[in-house]
């Protein structure tokens, strides 16, 4: 009888501490594409990604709203704060995604949308992303898809606003809007120019 008793204390305490493992660390990724609507899409998809929200950063005003950061007055861009299981999937791997779905040889827009909250943009979170972006940009540059030079900017990150409920995964909310404003916006075009069949949706 004690061994039985031992053998099921044993086991208990196993599955207690097995219950107590933390679990794996998740990491976050900043990204700036211009609309960040279009941003949502290509991230949510991926195994690994657990949660993409659509907000504002790299501004100096505090809780900015969507309509002052898209007069241009804030600084913010419009961005993707990316929650990822780094177990599943890396920050590369992210960034690859990140480029196919840019324009990154312009200077404050992308595509239809025009002015500086709609820069492209890495905001880097700790040296090793720093290192990452600077080493994915440098890869692209020696690849030369295009004629054009890279100005996508590397930047360290800042606090991250999440954008209004309305604003997030809209293209799941609002689908036809979102697939009109994509097209109207000839993201598609010019991202086929860019990347042909790389290129991200």
């Amino acid at each position: 009888m004690k061994k039985i008793v031992s053998v099921l204390v044993g086991v208990s305490l196993a599955m207690l501490v097995a219950g107590s493992a933390p679990a794996a660390a998740l990491e976050q990724a900043i990204l700036a594409g211009g609309c960040f609507w279009c941003m949502e899409a290509p991230f949510d998809k991926l195994p690994g990604v657990v949660s993409v929200t659509a907000g504002y950063t790299g501004g100096h005003k505090r809780n900015p709203t969507y309509k002052e950061v898209s007069a241009g007055g804030t600084g913010h861009a419009e961005a993707v704060q990316v929650v990822y299981d780094p177990s599943k999937i890396s920050y590369a791997a992210l960034l690859a995604v990140f480029w196919r779905n840019i324009d990154p040889t312009v200077t404050d827009r992308q595509f239809c949308d025009v002015g500086h909250q709609y820069r492209a943009a890495i905001f880097y979170k700790g040296e090793e992303q720093r290192a990452a972006a600077l080493q994915s940009k440098a890869a692209l540059e020696k690849s030369r898809p295009f004629r054009e030079p890279v100005v996508t900017e590397i930047t360290p990150a800042t606090e991250f606003y999440p954008a209004e409920e309305y604003h997030q995964h809209y293209y799941k909310k609002n689908p036809l809007r979102y697939s009109y404003y994509r097209s109207g916006c000839g993201r598609d075009k010019r991202l086929k120019e860019l990347w042909g069949n790389a290129a991200g949706r």
